[in-house]
């Protein structure tokens, strides 16, 4: 019930300047984690199911397994929001606990719904939270706040392949277990 989270919203300039300065910091591999989003080692069966994702994706641009430049052009597509006019940052005070961090994530999911109300798309974006330190100076957010996840909104490109990816998902049997 603290309704720990904070939006910082992006458009116009204002969204075209922090793509810019996201974009050079990114091609010059000048990284600033807001947090570690997976362990060091993801072990199995995560690491095949990120894969998957990873490698169906890739297909849909058209992009070759070996091709490294290719397929960091796709990465980089986060910090132009993949075209999305809007941008979104949910931030939190950095010293709340895993409770706030849980009640920012149904926030964010509840964001996401009612955009789709509106006949608005979303995308969630953690790769923002790879280069923290620029979101924090291009908005000005304080360093006692940490970047959750940045996201992007605005109408759905049903032309575009990338909108009919459909990643897998694991049968409820794989994952709900009844207690009776």
């Amino acid at each position: 019930n603290i309704q720990p989270w904070l939006i910082h919203v992006v458009t116009g300039a204002a969204r075209d300047r922090l793509s810019a300065a996201a974009l050079a910091a990114a091609e010059a591999d000048q990284f600033s984690l807001e947090y570690a989003y997976l362990p060091e080692v993801l072990k199995e069966p995560y690491l095949s199911r990120r894969r998957k994702v990873g490698f169906d994706l890739h297909a849909l641009y058209g992009i070759e397994r070996g091709d490294m430049a290719a397929r960091k052009a796709a990465m980089l597509r986060n910090y132009a929001f993949f075209g999305a006019p809007v941008g979104l940052f949910f931030t939190m005070e950095r010293d709340h606990a895993l409770g706030a961090w849980l009640d920012c994530g149904l926030f964010m999911q509840s964001v996401m719904t009612a955009a789709r109300g509106f006949g608005l798309e979303t995308c969630p974006q953690q790769a923002w939270c790879d280069i923290g330190g620029v979101v924090h100076h291009e908005l000005g957010i304080p360093e006692s706040q940490i970047v959750l996840s940045g996201m992007a909104m605005g109408f759905a490109e049903p032309t575009a392949a990338v909108n009919t990816l459909r990643s897998e998902r694991i049968p409820p049997e794989e994952f709900v277990q009844w207690h009776r």
